[in-house]
């Protein structure tokens, strides 16, 4: 894969999970959060950059490098914030591919529908139980 410059909205446990596993990957990427603390979840070998700012703010955007970016990915735990800072990144700044998490698997169908690309991680967590299920396992 080449290798591309990605920035993140959310440094809770997937945020930092992504940014380590993609910087690790060689990609460039920039955490941006609102609140410092969340950085303690980066582990010591991050090489990218972790940003204090607030992802619906144009101004943070920039300063995490939205305008060179190649991804965007919005993993607060507030829907409408990722939802909002999705629709900023893709129609504002032309990020080619953005992808946001929504919890609520029917705004993340709504969304789906205008072309939002998202995964709600409530369905998915409740397909695989289903399927455990069904596997006897």
């Amino acid at each position: 894969m080449e290798k591309m410059k990605i920035v993140i909205m959310g440094c809770g446990r997937v945020g930092a999970q992504l940014a380590a596993i993609l910087d690790a990957d060689g990609h460039t990427v920039t955490v941006l959060d609102n609140d410092a603390y969340s950085f303690r979840r980066l582990p010591t070998t991050f090489g990218g950059s972790a940003l204090l700012g607030n992802g619906i703010d144009e101004t943070a955007l920039k300063r995490a490098g939205i305008e060179e970016a190649d991804a965007f990915f919005a993993l607060t735990q507030g829907d409408n914030r990722n939802i909002m800072a999705s629709q900023i990144a893709k129609n504002i700044f032309n990020v080619k591919r953005v992808i946001c998490r929504i919890y609520d698997p029917l705004r993340h169908d709504i969304f789906a529908e205008l072309g939002l690309e998202s995964i709600s991680p409530t369905r998915v967590f409740a397909d695989l139980l289903k399927e455990k299920l069904e596997s006897g396992e």
